[in-house]
């Protein structure tokens, strides 16, 4: 087995396996853990499962959560950090494609059986470093295959969620599915709908992630889970686009391109704007009839609304879904970024969505025609900005402009938007200036 850099989490999840098993009771690391420790990658989190019962945890350890003790779960919390012990458990019929219908406790190896994929059935004891495989788990991730444990649609059938999870694996590892199991999903696909739309939102967010994001949308297309989960994008599988601005060809492998293109440390909105700011291109395109070329009029605006309608399907944060949604409404900007007015290029400059919408138009252009002369102009437009600090607040406010004679009301909204665009044209530079332009302005009746 090769070994992963050391986790700081390591240490501890291997002392709650030793803590147990002094106490007399079985106990090992479970899942996506020990799939990581085989493949010689550092695990993010650490599952135990054990031949100890709730009560029986809770005993051993001082700081628990009894966050699903019917389950056979509870959080034993280590240094403020959590893990999840579970009792070893088999699992009577699924009625609702989400939860068994009612749990039993049991050994070790009927706890591997009743998971999903085999290779996140194995389970490995840190304390005499043996792995233990009763599904096939280890030749499965020697082979780069997901399958499931067992038949692919009674696994299916239980939880639908795990039709997305199998096509999150094999992104995130660069696995295939295995034939049959990959048959079972597309043939149980709309199964996917009765999934509550967070945990579809959830899995999603974890499939589009920098690495495997763009082959994630592939297989999500491949799968036909595509259709079922975001219908709107499989929408782009079929939207051409004029070579002269976009060579890659449809809409759909526009977006593929660009997730491929994702950095390491995207910000987790990033990929749902790559998404989403050319959603509305299959419902606004048109062809012009003399010179053949296709036009998505407005698709920004109306991709806007679509997005919103999208994010709010998922149950998306309201904060997170507006900086979103003004990042697709306004993404067709930044191809004027070179004839701005100084004022105009500085408002874009401090939106305060600017960094995303300035990432999101370095992968649109990495995903077509490949030019970045207007975000290197950005970018270091941007860095000059941020050597002027004096820009970013505005020079004068509506309380000082009613103190110096003028009334509330839609004059001096137009007032103060004229001064700030002084301000960012440099045509207007102190707090001093500004006064005395607005009091003329108003003793002039402006």
């Amino acid at each position: 087995m090769t070994s992963p850099a050391i986790s700081s989490l390591e240490p501890l999840a291997r002392a709650i396996v030793l803590r147990l098993q002094s106490a007399g009771f079985r106990a090992y690391w479970v899942g996506g853990c020990v799939r990581d420790f085989v493949l010689g990658r550092r695990p993010v989190d650490y599952d135990i499962a054990t031949s100890a019962v709730p009560d029986q945890v809770e005993k051993i350890f001082s700081h628990t959560i009894p966050v699903g003790k019917k389950f056979g779960i509870v959080i034993v919390v280590e240094e403020e950090h959590q893990f999840q012990v579970a009792t070893f458990r088999a699992e009577g019929e699924y009625l609702d494609g989400r939860r068994p219908s009612q749990v039993s406790f049991g050994d070790a190896q009927a706890d591997a059986r009743r998971r999903d994929f085999t290779v996140n059935g194995l389970f490995y004891d840190p304390i005499t470093e043996q792995l233990h495989d009763w599904v096939g788990g280890r030749a499965d991730l020697h082979s780069k295959v997901i399958r499931t444990i067992g038949a692919p649609a009674e696994r299916f059938a239980e939880d639908h969620l795990r039709l997305l999870r199998a096509v999150r694996l094999a992104a995130q590892l660069d696995f295939q599915i295995e034939s049959e199991t990959f048959a079972a999903i597309k043939q149980n696909a709309v199964s996917i709908r009765e999934i509550s739309a967070e945990r579809i939102r959830e899995e999603l967010s974890r499939l589009f992630r920098a690495s495997y994001a763009g082959r994630g949308l592939q297989l999500l297309r491949q799968s036909g889970l595509l259709e079922q989960v975001l219908p709107e994008i499989a929408a782009t599988i079929t939207c051409a686009q004029s070579p002269d601005f976009h060579p890659e060809g449809t809409v759909f492998n526009h977006l593929v391109l660009m997730l491929e293109q994702l950095r390491p440390d995207a910000d987790p909105s990033l990929p749902w704007a790559v998404l989403l700011h050319d959603v509305a291109k299959p419902v606004t395109a048109s062809i012009d009839s003399e010179t053949g070329r296709i036009h998505f009029y407005e698709h920004e605006r109306v991709g806007a609304d679509m997005a919103r309608e999208i994010l709010e399907r998922l149950k998306f944060p309201r904060k997170q879904s507006d900086e979103i949604v003004q990042t697709v409404r306004y993404h067709m900007k930044f191809k004027d970024a070179l004839e701005m007015r100084k004022a105009t290029l500085r408002r874009l400059l401090l939106r305060s969505t600017f960094p995303l919408e300035l990432e999101l138009h370095r992968l649109d252009c990495l995903g077509s025609h490949r030019r970045l002369d207007v975000y290197d102009f950005l970018v270091a437009q941007s860095k000059q900005l941020q050597d002027q600090p004096h820009i970013r607040p505005p020079l004068i406010t509506g309380d000082e402009l009613i103190a110096m004679g003028m009334k509330p009301g839609p004059r001096l909204g137009a007032l103060l938007a004229e001064i700030r665009d002084k301000q960012l044209q440099d045509e207007l530079k102190t707090r001093d200036e500004a006064r005395l332009w607005a009091s003329e302005r108003i003793k002039a009746g402006g």
